[in-house]
């Protein structure tokens, strides 16, 4: 993984969104705390997992379908994105530093 964190990841990181993960890289916003940065980096590895496992674009295709139909269900750009099988999984093995060594392919169907 290339960990790119500079002015310019500030500027295209969407939102408030502290990471993205376009494998092979991981962008990361310049004003993320230290305290923080190793949990970040952890729930964007598993992001490059996913996105490897998937062939890359692939999971692109279908992180935006399911959040298009995530969107249209519950009318919230936030919601939709937390209930993202893809975001559920890395929310809840960020802090598990072994995590990407036990974790199964195509795990992330467990939280459709």
């Amino acid at each position: 993984m290339i960990i790119v964190r500079n002015r310019l990841t500030g500027l295209l990181l969407p939102g408030k969104f502290p990471a993205v993960c376009i494998w092979p890289f991981i962008l990361v916003r310049p004003d993320e705390k230290m305290t923080d940065l190793l949990m970040i980096i952890r729930h964007e590895s598993i992001h490059a997992r996913q996105q490897l496992e998937m062939a890359w674009i692939f999971f692109f295709i279908w992180y935006m379908l399911e959040f298009g139909i995530r969107w249209m269900v519950l009318r919230n750009f936030m919601k939709a994105y937390q209930h993202l099988s893809h975001e559920k999984e890395a929310h809840l093995h960020h802090n598990d530093t072994g995590y990407l060594k036990r974790r199964r392919p195509y795990s992330w169907l467990k939280y459709l």
